[in-house]
């Protein structure tokens, strides 16, 4: 079993340096050139947060509508840090700082509210929000609604991939730890899991912080990209967005949350030569999609090397019957 488990960690790295190395070789090649890196920086920040929304949404059962007020920290922060320290290390002092900064943000609101349950909650989460959001709206340091303007460019494919897949290992082992079972048995039925003696306020708590923590290093790479900042970015229709990503992908499962933002960053890209009907058509595939796969592409599975073994030998058996 040993073996196997070291066996299946070798698959992954190794299609992860793959991944690495011929992404970067199409950047140099200029074949995905500046256009194609903007539409895969935001893919890329979107799919962190997905994954780390899904922690809280998905994975503990706590419907929370506040991840863009999480993602306007960080990217407030480690803009606010670069511009004033503009060197690799301001950038990654930056990144964390701000992902620090959403953390404790979302501590001190996660105490409190996470006592809520279901609307209740999405509720809560939405106005506090609102309330980082109109902050940022009136603080003079961050110049307000006029917003930031140009905050230096630190994040490119090798800081984004790190981030990125850093997020994915990270969630994926706390899921795997007695904690994140933890969480997932608040999912499944709070008064059983309390009755078990699971503290569910303080799992609740813990998975907010850490959703939070990760939504803070979106927004910090996201700020490190696009050069500026206004709060308007984060309001509640990107808190929606996010949402959209975790149902559509599968509440309770990575592997569809990562496929998720990537479908709907492809299908946006690709509608911006409609430019009069895009929202209409985009919402329209949303629509059908969930008519025909309501608990979202993956439901709660997850993508293994398992799969591509399946379909191998199926590949294998119907040659041998031809």
């Amino acid at each position: 079993m040993k073996n196997l488990f070291q066996i299946h960690g070798m698959k992954r790295l190794i299609a992860l340096v793959l991944t690495f190395a011929i992404v970067q070789l199409l950047i140099s090649a200029n074949i995905i050139n500046d256009y194609l890196q903007a539409t895969m920086v935001t893919m890329f920040v979107n799919i962190i947060l997905a994954v780390s929304l899904n922690l809280i949404t998905g994975f503990t059962g706590q419907f929370s509508l506040g991840h863009a007020g999480f993602m306007s920290i960080g990217a407030y922060t480690c803009a606010l840090i670069t511009l004033r320290l503009s060197t690799t290390f301001g950038f990654v002092l930056g990144v964390f700082s701000g992902a620090a900064a959403a953390a404790l943000i979302g501590f001190l609101v996660g105490l409190p509210t996470l006592r809520l349950r279901g609307d209740y909650l999405a509720i809560a989460t939405l106005g506090m929000s609102e309330i980082i959001r109109i902050t940022f709206l009136n603080l003079k340091i961050t110049n307000g609604a006029a917003g930031l303007n140009g905050i230096p460019q630190f994040v490119n494919w090798i800081w984004l991939f790190i981030f990125t897949v850093g997020t994915i290992w990270m969630i994926s082992n706390f899921l795997k730890s007695s904690h994140g079972r933890a969480c997932i048995s608040i999912r499944e039925d709070e008064i059983a899991a309390e009755a078990m003696g699971i503290n569910t306020t303080k799992y609740k708590v813990m998975a907010f912080v850490i959703g939070a923590f990760f939504a803070g290093i979106a927004g910090a790479l996201y700020a490190s990209y696009f050069y500026f900042l206004k709060p308007d970015l984060f309001g509640f229709l990107k808190s929606i967005d996010i949402l959209v990503i975790v149902v559509l992908g599968g509440m309770g499962s990575i592997s569809g949350s990562i496929l998720a933002a990537i479908l709907l960053a492809l299908i946006s890209t690709y509608l911006q030569a409609f430019p009069e009907i895009r929202m209409i058509l985009y919402s329209l595939m949303l629509i059908i999609i969930m008519i025909f796969r309501p608990q979202g592409l993956m439901g709660s599975k997850e993508v293994s090397f398992t799969i591509f073994r399946k379909i191998g030998k199926g590949f294998n058996f119907k040659k041998g019957r031809v």
